[in-house]
């Protein structure tokens, strides 16, 4: 078991590639009353289009795939995965992104027990015909809800104005008439393709004692066998730079209008060290013209063109990355032509060395009052890790970052064929 201690957060992360390629973490946290366990495939909604474990020709499936197959790795033959966690007072949940599934537990006692747990019930797929047709009325009718919230029709809204290829513009649960088509050997094809231990990580953090923890992780997995891994490969399309639609209008029952302006930002595969130089930047300088105690901010409010709704967020995953800006506004047209005003106007910012240095004392304090939180700890590891990078080691990143690195980011940042806006409108008449 590897043992690596940072001083400068005060962590100590003990680590250990398994025989059959699992990647364990465990971050003792005895301070802590709570204790979180995720265990996470790196395979996600965008994953549609690969080679199969053991064969050798690509195939599609539908989509929503990665969902359903989270939903069905609930529901066993004999028991209710979720009457076991709470027998031992535990909490679980799942989800399913653009490019992973995670399975979790929050717990303050028998940490051990839910970890087997936890492990157990995904490493034990059981998906039946009769099964698998009940679960496609229950997601068909989780779709529909989301069809009916704004919060998210702005969200996939944008994206799909963004993207014209890439299978990120697809909904992460698919479509009503993309589910019905999903069958059990679909679940079983990508389970053992995407479920294979090497494309798996297990973190757990919290109040539990390591060498334990370890020792039955070990064993769990060394009475268990798996086909040998061969490298995943998955296909995308390409996708070119420009944005699919400039402007993309909803039409919805809302009382006030939803506006969202989207960057689309790489559409290449980054290395890790660009990766993690375009993460940190792409979210400072988000962070640095649109917070809300800056000035841009401050006459958004006082034009009457946003209220507390207002955010902003990046998202960078390895071939493809986005930043939103919305708000709810009775002004879409005119919120809209200002972020653009804003954001066109960066390529001409001129930053300086104390502005910077703010900017990223900043960064480094956000990312430390994350740190108090079990749950963020894990998540974003488990982020990091998938793209070789260490989040223990971001803050040194942050520190290493130069003007002249945020000057050159900011001349490629912003491009107008790159911008979409999406707007969600009451319905007409």
């Amino acid at each position: 078991m590897n043992k690596q201690t940072y001083e400068s957060i005060g962590e100590t992360l003990y680590s250990e590639k398994l025989d059959n390629g699992l990647t364990v973490f465990l971050l003792p946290k005895p301070e802590m009353t709570k204790s979180f366990g995720i265990f996470s495939t790196n395979y996600g909604s965008i994953d549609q289009t690969f080679v199969p474990l053991g064969e050798s020709a690509e195939i599609t499936v539908p989509e929503g795939v990665a969902h359903f197959l989270e939903h069905k790795l609930f529901e066993k033959e004999d028991r209710d995965v979720f009457a076991d966690f709470g027998k031992q007072g535990a909490s679980p949940n799942a989800y399913t992104s653009f490019t992973k599934t995670a399975y979790l537990f929050s717990a303050t006692s028998q940490i051990e027990k839910n970890v087997e747990t936890l492990i157990d019930f995904v490493q034990d797929p059981y998906f039946s015909e009769q099964s698998v047709e009940k679960e496609k009325g229950i997601i068909a009718q989780e779709i529909k809800m989301y069809d009916d919230q704004p919060d998210w029709q702005a969200f996939m809204g944008t994206i799909k104005s963004m993207f014209q290829n890439h299978p990120v513009k697809i909904d992460i649960a698919g479509t009503v008439e993309s589910i019905t088509s999903i069958t059990k050997d679909d679940l079983y094809t990508c389970y053992h393709t995407f479920y294979h231990p090497e494309n798996m990580t297990l973190f757990v953090v919290g109040n539990f004692e390591v060498e334990q923890m370890m020792e039955m992780i070990t064993l769990n997995q060394k009475e268990k066998s798996f086909d040998k891994m061969a490298e995943l490969k998955r296909d995308f399309p390409e996708e070119p730079r420009e944005v699919a639609m400039k402007e993309n209008t909803i039409h919805m029952p809302v009382s006030i209008p939803k506006c969202t302006i989207g960057i689309k930002d790489s559409d290449t595969e980054l290395e890790k060290e660009e990766f993690l130089r375009r993460d940190l930047l792409g979210s400072m300088i988000l962070s640095h013209f649109f917070s809300t105690g800056g000035e841009f901010y401050q006459e958004l409010y006082k034009a009457d063109l946003i209220d507390d709704s207002f955010y902003f967020e990046t998202n960078l995953e390895r071939n493809f990355g986005y930043s939103m800006i919305g708000s709810n506004t009775a002004k879409p047209e005119e919120f809209a032509a200002k972020i653009k005003e804003q954001l066109l106007s960066t390529k001409k910012y001129a930053l300086t060395d104390e502005v910077f240095e703010r900017m990223k004392k900043k960064k480094i304090g956000q990312l430390l009052r994350a740190m108090n939180s079990l749950e963020f700890i894990a998540n974003k590891y488990i982020h990091y890790h998938t793209m070789g990078i260490n989040l223990f080691e971001i803050i040194p990143a942050i520190q290493g970052l130069s003007l002249d690195d945020a000057q050159a980011f900011l001349k490629e940042w912003i491009a107008e064929e790159r911008l979409a806006v999406c707007t969600i409108s009451a319905a007409k008449g």
